[in-house]
Formats: structure tokens, C-alpha cells, sequence
């Protein structure tokens, strides 16, 4: 069976979460906390990170530094994870859904600015499948309009736009450490500062919104209640496992964009073939960390045989999101007023094809074939 996803292990996470257990000291913000923020500060350029439980936790902050309320409006693709709506709705925001581009999956920047209202405070962009999207008219659109830009990076730790690592075109950006992720903790996230003005205040939200971090650093007397926030600080555990992931993550990074570029050499005949749709080249501006190789079929009556027909042959293939425009709780919380039209028209073409960490080049041909031999039989 080639699975669809293995969470990759170095071997020496154990000795690191069996040192913060040694040290005594388990409720985050020690050693292994500040040694990851650091790392991510200093691979960003950041002015601050700070590791979270998940990349939700991470929006949720996001939303509450740019002081979103109720009837205020933020744009951002329906083809997304519930986090990314969800932060905006739980301040009592309405999340206002765009379409994407076929080739990326990524928001369309052409779709942004009709959606543009009075009520209009931000665009939240989504990095689908660790490929950036384009953050340079997206900026231009925001600066334009006098909003803010939040970037959803949750599966592109190791891209880059521009020669920039993926989370650093806006003021404040969100990671994930999921599981499912390339670099993976379990759970975990982390917020990026790239605003200075921001960062007080971020330490204040993820300390349940006392001042404690200035009490620790001798700034106050004793640490109270000061603003909003909740329990967004990490296990000292989960932090250890994740800074030896960190240490190897261009390992990772290499490997599987490796593997991902293999997929489109092979895949390019079928395409071809059978009428597949590939993600669209990576071109000179962007590089990919490798987190997600799908490809859309040519009709979405299939994908359930295809991907019965994938498992038959010992492959583990998945689909991923229901558009949020057209979910319960998205046609409830938000709104969608120029449609989705090729959100609708693909999301049920997508299947995404095993892509992991050591993941042999032989089991990619075997996947290609696989899926070739799958197609043929739909005909």
C-alpha cells in the first residue's frame, strides 16, 4: 500500500521530548519554545513568532490584532479549511467568499476588488497546496483600498515568492504543524509578525490577554488582565517534538518538491490522454515546498471510481475541500455575491495523489501508472 500521507520521523524526537520532561517545566514557553520561535524568526526575518496549538489558533489571533467586529467584512477563497472562515465569524465578521484560479487553486486576484465594500477590513490569502499565491497585486489591491492582508501559509513552510519565504508579503501570517503537514508536530501552529506594531500585543492575546510577557521580562511589577486572548500557548512537549522537525525541514522541503516535480514529468502524458488537469507550472518566481500534487479529472462523476479504483491497486489518493460558500455554515455566516463558478466547477474534480516524506521515485511511477490504467478502464 503506498499511503497518502506519512508523517515524517527523524529518531531523535523522543530524546528531545524526553529532555522537556527532565526539565520539569511542560507548560510552554521554555527552552524548546523559544528555540523554535527563533528559528522561524530568523528563516523569515520576522520580527516575531509565536508557536501556537494549531494554525486555527493562529487565524483566531490574526483575527483579534486586527480587531475585526461585527458587520465587518474580509475576503477570502471559498476553497479553503473552515479555520480560515471561521476566525473571521467567531468576531462577528462576515467572511465574503471569492473565487480561485483553475491552474492554482489559489484566490483570484481579478475576483478581489468587486468584492470590495465600506465594510471591507481585510483579505485573508490562502496559500493552497504550499504555492504562494500573487501577493504582489493582492498588496496593491489592500494598499489601494486601505486594508489589511493576512496570509493563510498553513501548508507553505519552505516556498518562496519573489526570492521570499512563503508567510513574509504581509503584515501578519499564520503556519501549521499539523499532522498532515510537512513539517508536523502533531498539532501546532505558529503566527508571524511581519509588522512590528503588532507584536506587543500578539505576546498579550496568546497569554490568555494578560501582560505576563512583560512581567517576565521585569517591564511591570506583577502581570494581570490587560485585553482579550485565550490559551493559545503550546505544550513544552509538542515544541521539542517540532524543533527537531524544524531542524530537518529543508530536508524535507528538497525531498518533496523532489518528489512533486516527478509527479508532473510523469503525469504530463496523461494529461494529455485523458483530459487532466495538472497544477499550472511553477515558473521563475515561485518555488514549491512540495505539500500537495493533485490533479483535476475531467469530469466529476468519476472521482469516487477513480478513487475506489486507486485503493483496488493499493493506493491511497484523497479529495480535499467543500467549497465554503456552498457548506451549512458558510451559506449561514458569510456570503458569496459574484458566485464561485470555478470553485463549484472544481473542487469536485480534485483528487490529491500520495506525496510524503521519502517517498520512493518508484512509487510515484507506480501511482502514475496506476492511475493511468484507472482512466482507461472509465472508457
Amino acid at each position: 500500500m503506498i499511503p497518502f500521507n506519512r508523517p515524517p520521523v527523524f529518531g531523535t524526537e523522543i530524546e528531545a521530548v524526553a529532555e522537556a520532561v527532565a526539565r520539569r517545566q511542560l507548560d510552554g514557553d521554555g527552552r524548546y519554545t523559544k528555540e523554535c520561535e527563533a528559528w522561524l524568526a530568523a528563516r523569515l526575518n520576522a520580527p516575531a513568532a509565536l508557536l501556537t496549538q494549531s494554525c486555527t489558533d493562529a487565524l483566531e489571533m490574526a483575527a483579534l490584532l486586527l480587531d475585526l467586529k461585527p458587520g465587518d467584512e474580509v475576503i477570502l477563497p471559498s476553497y479553503t479549511f473552515a479555520s480560515t472562515a471561521s476566525a473571521i465569524a467567531l468576531r462577528g465578521a462576515v467572511p465574503v467568499f471569492a473565487d480561485v484560479e483553475p491552474g492554482t487553486m489559489n484566490i483570484d486576484a481579478a475576483a478581489i476588488e468587486p468584492l470590495i465594500g465600506p465594510a471591507t477590513r481585510a483579505i485573508f490569502a490562502v496559500h493552497y497546496a504550499g504555492r504562494v499565491p500573487d501577493m504582489d497585486t493582492i498588496n496593491a489591491i489592500a494598499a489601494r483600498h486601505g486594508i489589511a492582508v493576512v496570509e493563510d501559509a498553513a501548508q507553505s513552510i519552505g516556498s518562496t515568492y519573489k526570492g521570499e519565504p512563503a508567510g513574509t508579503h504581509s503584515a501578519i501570517s499564520t503556519i501549521s504543524f499539523h499532522n498532515s503537514k510537512n513539517v508536523s508536530a502533531g498539532e501546532g501552529g505558529a503566527l508571524i509578525v511581519n509588522d512590528p506594531a503588532y507584536v506587543d500585543r500578539a505576546f498579550i492575546l496568546r497569554e490568555k490577554g494578560t501582560n505576563r510577557r512583560a512581567f517576565m521580562e521585569g517591564q511591570v511589577d506583577k502581570y494581570t488582565w490587560v485585553d482579550l486572548g485565550s490559551s493559545f500557548l503550546p505544550s513544552e512537549l509538542v515544541a521539542a517534538y517540532l524543533s527537531v522537525q524544524l531542524h530537518h525541514a529543508d530536508t524535507i522541503t528538497a525531498d518533496r518538491a523532489a518528489t512533486w516535480a516527478r509527479y508532473a514529468d510523469r503525469l504530463a502524458p496523461l494529461a494529455d490522454e485523458f483530459g487532466l488537469r495538472l497544477p499550472d507550472p511553477v515558473g521563475n518566481q515561485r518555488t514549491l515546498n512540495g505539500h500537495i500534487f493533485h490533479v483535476l479529472l475531467p469530469d466529476a462523476r468519476h472521482r469516487e471510481t477513480v478513487m475506489e479504483g486507486m485503493k483496488a491497486r493499493g493506493i491511497g489518493c484523497s479529495f480535499h475541500y467543500v467549497p465554503l460558500h456552498s457548506s451549512p455554515a458558510g451559506q449561514r455566516l458569510g456570503r458569496a455575491p459574484m458566485g464561485c463558478p470555478v470553485t463549484d466547477g472544481t473542487a469536485p474534480r480534485l483528487m490529491r495523489l500520495p506525496l510524503y516524506y521519502g517517498m520512493p521515485e518508484d512509487a510515484v511511477d507506480r501511482v502514475a501508472e496506476a492511475l493511468a490504467d484507472t482512466l482507461r478502464g472509465l472508457t
